[in-house]
């Protein structure tokens, strides 16, 4: 009887432990099945990784070109990794662009600002990474193509609005971004060859504002005290124009003056519809960042590109301004 009764209890404990295992083997399976079913809901990797490099990170034209870029990584299934130095630094943007073809990304998009950008594109390119070159071109590197402003162009048109809108003698202030900058060289190149064929028009002097707003009213107000027969200013950079603005305003001399800045800024609409600024030269920083995603797919894919691709510049007065603002946004 004692044999039958044990017998009874090993039977119901291997029961219940059999029991307790498949329980707990069949949680771990509901688990992994949920886990499986999460995983596959998830949206799948992007297939490319592109490294876009601009001069200045938060600034409103690097913002709106890293805004372009994103909304074609959407359609692209393309991952865009934005980055820069949050005030312009080109060593930083140097050590960025290292770090991207260290990193073996797909491709880079990237300002060349000056002559040290070639050794680190062709760099790139012979480790198989295309480099795309946007805003500022490298045209002697290996590089792919040059998305971006005509900066000569540009720099043309604010000439040639010198010329249409003043008579008689007209004496210029010019107040640049940059001396060592590329575009900037260009956009001063640019406005001299235009306003040269007037002896009317001479520059009488030309400073740096460094790309900063505090700088290009400084530089602005001293130009005004050292050069009191300043008569037009022009300025290459997006807060140029402003800083010309309140150094004039400082002055008393805003009256006087004919004055062009550079780049739809939303500082820089409201001078224009003010007639503070005269003139303001509008570039297209959203669709530079957006156009470079799927050119750059385009060489990925073995595709021919051309070797430039110019987005829009245009001469923008008071009444060109109409109630809807397209993203033009402000350069560097």
């Amino acid at each position: 009887m004692n044999r039958t009764k044990n017998l009874y209890i090993v039977l119901i404990f291997s029961f219940i432990t059999a029991l307790g295992f498949s329980l707990y083997f069949y949680n771990h399976v509901q688990e992994y099945d949920e886990k499986i079913a999460k995983m596959k809901a998830l949206p799948s990797l992007p297939q490319y990784h592109i490294a876009l490099i601009g001069e200045e990170k938060d600034h409103d034209y690097w913002r709106l070109v890293g805004e372009g870029a994103k909304e074609a990584e959407v359609i692209y299934d393309t991952f865009v990794e934005y980055e820069g130095p949050k005030r312009s630094n080109p060593e930083e943007q140097l050590k960025l662009l290292d770090m991207a073809i260290q990193s073996n990304v797909d491709g880079i998009i990237v300002q060349a600002l000056n002559e040290n950008f070639k050794v680190l594109i062709n760099e790139a390119e012979n480790k198989g990474i295309p480099v795309v070159t946007i805003d500022t071109d490298a045209p002697d590197s290996m590089r792919e193509t040059y998305i971006g402003t005509d900066n000569y162009l540009a720099g043309q048109l604010a000439g040639e609005a010198l010329l249409e809108d003043t008579t008689g003698e007209v004496n210029v202030g010019v107040v640049t971004g940059s001396f060592q900058n590329k575009h900037h060289q260009l956009r001063v190149e640019g406005f001299k060859d235009v306003i040269k064929k007037e002896d009317r028009i001479k520059i009488v002097a030309i400073e740096e504002s460094n790309i900063l707003r505090v700088e290009s009213e400084d530089k602005a107000y001293q130009l005004l005290n050292d050069h009191k027969n300043i008569t037009a200013f022009y300025g290459t950079s997006s807060y140029d124009g402003i800083g010309i603005v309140a150094a004039a305003k400082s002055l008393d001399r805003l009256e006087d003056l004919y004055v062009i800045g550079f780049d739809t800024l939303d500082e820089n609409i409201e001078l224009l519809k003010n007639e503070e600024l005269n003139v303001v030269i509008g570039q297209q920083p959203f669709q530079m960042g957006y156009d470079s995603i799927g050119i750059m797919l385009d060489i990925i894919k073995g595709k021919t590109v051309e070797d430039i691709y110019y987005t829009e510049v245009s001469i923008l007065r008071k009444s060109d301004l109409t109630a809807s603002n397209n993203k033009g946004g402000a350069d560097d």
